[in-house]
């Protein structure tokens, strides 16, 4: 049955839209070009889009055409504002950027755990606040939040974890609240993984596993090119997975005898003492070399293995603040090491965004959900 040209509309607007996000500012002629419509249609939608204010005029092109130049149309990029969020245990970063993801004003702010639940979210709330006021953004339209833990799936809210300060669950509802703005929480390893399958290291790969190496260890799995959160939202929580070499099995309560006792920072630095070199875990493995990379990327390996055989994505990107510090040396030795304990192939690369993934993944996420609604009929 074919589409009412109601719909038909819809269709048109919404494929013209993406296409002049990912593609930047567009004449009609490749509007036409890349929609396959007629001249006509394209008319008809460029004035339909610009009477709704998420189109304009930004330019003119006139190097592939004789006569008069041709208008180059754009998205307006302050029809709304986005901002994102990396929280960590300890601090919070905030990003806001225009509807584009074109980054306005960024700010960072440690915050202790001796501040206190209520004080740690105001401090929060306000550094966000501020940040805007200097991007001149009068109105958040989006947030996108990358915490640690668990994100239920059936409420899409940061669980209670052990571990993790109480101030990380209180935020969320505290920037809607104050902010009249849609917030967006996902698990910051997730999060890190979306940027890298967009803007990184797994650009075009549908199947892949990010590890995250950092304080913690943790993965995201993508298959078929979605993100997969698992039944309980804990798909990737590899620091529980049982492997040898701990003389210790994980608990429903710890994981001090999983995969996290091998390669989380303290296990690092503690490696690297045996090996007689000291200094902070990021550090050591930016800079060390030889045996203790090698005996590193033993432990990485023995956890990839046990993932590979389960999932065959074909791709491990090592991210996580020692993932990216370790890049294309350790990435190699893990490799080779992976390709002696499992005979399914799988490449491994190191991160290309680094200590930004998890905030170029929030910013995404509120991008997307932005659209989505000022995109819709």
């Amino acid at each position: 049955m074919p589409a009412s040209p109601s719909t038909a509309r819809v269709i048109n607007d919404r494929l013209a839209l993406r296409l002049l996000q990912d593609e930047g500012p567009l004449t009609a002629g490749q509007l036409k070009e890349l929609t396959g419509l007629s001249r006509p249609t394209v008319a008809d939608l460029v004035e339909r889009l610009q009477g709704s204010g998420l189109v304009e005029v930004v330019g003119e092109s006139g190097a592939e055409r004789r006569g008069p130049n041709a208008k180059l149309y754009g998205i307006v990029a302050d029809r709304a504002h986005l901002a994102a969020l990396d929280v960590r245990t300890d601090s919070v970063t905030v990003l806001v950027a225009d509807l584009l993801g074109a980054p306005l004003a960024e700010a960072a702010l440690p915050i202790g755990a001796e501040a206190g639940t209520g004080p740690a979210v105001e401090r929060a709330v306000a550094l966000l606040e501020r940040t805007a006021k200097e991007a001149g953004a009068e109105r958040l339209h989006s947030i996108g939040v990358g915490a640690p833990g668990l994100i239920d799936p059936a409420t899409g809210e940061l669980r209670d974890s052990t571990g993790l300060p109480a101030w990380h669950r209180e935020l969320v509802p505290a920037l809607g609240g104050r902010l009249s703005a849609a917030v967006l929480v996902e698990n910051e390893v997730n999060l890190a993984a979306m940027a890298e399958h967009r803007l990184g290291a797994a650009r075009g790969q549908s199947d892949f596993v990010l590890f995250w190496l950092g304080q913690g260890v943790g993965a995201a799995v993508f298959l078929d090119g979605k993100l997969r959160r698992g039944a309980s939202g804990g798909a990737g929580e590899i620091g529980f997975l049982p492997v040898p070499g701990t003389g210790a099995l994980p608990s429903a309560t710890g994981c001090d005898g999983g995969f996290h006792a091998l390669a989380g920072a303290d296990a690092v630095v503690r490696l690297a003492a045996a090996h007689g070199l000291a200094a902070g875990a990021e550090t050591l493995v930016r800079e060390a070399s030889g045996p203790f990379l090698d005996a590193l990327a033993e432990r990485i390996a023995i956890g990839a293995a046990a993932v590979v055989s389960v999932l065959d994505p074909g791709l491990i990107v090592l991210g996580g603040e020692l993932g990216h510090a370790g890049g294309a040396s350790l990435a190699a030795r893990v490799r080779a090491r992976l390709a002696a304990l499992t005979p399914l192939g799988a490449e491994v690369r190191p991160s290309e965004l680094g200590d930004r993934a998890v905030l170029r993944g929030a910013l995404l996420a509120a991008r997307d959900a932005a659209q989505d609604e000022l995109f819709a009929p």
